[in-house]
């Protein structure tokens, strides 16, 4: 029986008093210091605009729909799983001139990147769920949180329109004209939301047991929405339901937007075929 393992990295004290020397180094030898693995804002920058630090590229794009436009990201947007990450001492740089940091409550080494930076920034804890309205109200609060109100509800209503016409399309493009029956992993449900799909169950993050794989089979759902991101292979092998691969991290680009518009592509391409 497949199980999920989810591996917490820990940044133990230690580390925090070396990486502290290390940023003292690294500041001084490199002037503005940007972190080796931080992917770099947009160019053009507003002078006054809050420098925001972000974990991953998922905070990363919450920020940039919110209106930050100095955003730099700490984990790669090549690492599979964020909280498997062991910061390095090149990543303080990022951190030590920053107003906010943003991350996620299964991050637990976010804390301690800050701590040891000695950095004054803000610790903000984002709700990373990409629900359409989640999002929406998460990015209006760290608009208010940065300032940047009126961005903030220009992307907004722009993801709506969006989003509006994605899911327009997804129900045009449903099997025989009806909603298709899926099953869902708990952090890809937004994804059967925003298909128009009637969640028959969940399952996740936590190990799924034989009698949970065996209630979720005997739904006999059309699709499996999982997540790429903490996936355990083949969810419900022998149930005939086609398991539908769903990316929830945006890309180094940061844009929040073309999340939405991947997993559309992904799941009209599994229900044409």
């Amino acid at each position: 029986m497949a199980r999920i393992r989810v591996r917490i990295a820990r940044v133990p004290s230690v580390l925090a008093l070396s990486l502290s020397t290390a940023l003292v180094l690294t500041a001084t030898a490199c002037g503005s210091g940007k972190a080796d693995s931080a992917d770099t804002s947009r160019s053009g920058k507003n002078a006054d605009a809050p420098v925001v630090v972000a974990t991953t590229t998922w905070e990363g794009a919450f920020a940039q729909a919110a209106g930050a436009e100095d955003v730099k990201v700490i984990v790669p947007s090549s690492a599979q799983h964020a909280p498997d990450y062991d910061p390095k001492p090149s990543d303080l740089a990022a951190v030590a001139d920053a107003d906010f940091v943003l991350y996620a409550p299964f991050e637990p080494y976010a804390a301690k990147i800050k701590e040891a930076a000695g950095s004054s920034a803000k610790l903000v804890e984002v709700n990373l769920d990409n629900d359409a309205d989640k999002v929406s109200a998460e990015v209006t609060r760290l608009g208010e949180l940065f300032g940047t109100e009126e961005a903030a509800a220009k992307w907004n209503r722009s993801f709506k329109s969006e989003y509006g016409t994605l899911q327009k399309e997804l129900k045009d493009a449903w099997p025989d004209g009806k909603a298709p029956s899926v099953v869902a992993q708990v952090f890809s449900v937004w994804s059967a939301k925003m298909t128009g799909a009637q969640v028959a169950g969940t399952y996740g993050p936590e190990a799924v047991t034989a009698k949970q794989l065996s209630d979720l089979a005997s739904k006999k759902p059309a699709y499996v929405f999982d997540n790429v991101h903490m996936t355990t292979g083949e969810v419900l092998p022998d149930s005939g339901a086609k398991q539908v691969e769903i990316v929830n991290y945006p890309d180094k680009d940061l844009d929040l937007m073309a999340v939405y518009k991947n997993a559309a592509d992904t799941i009209k391409k599994a229900m044409a075929s």
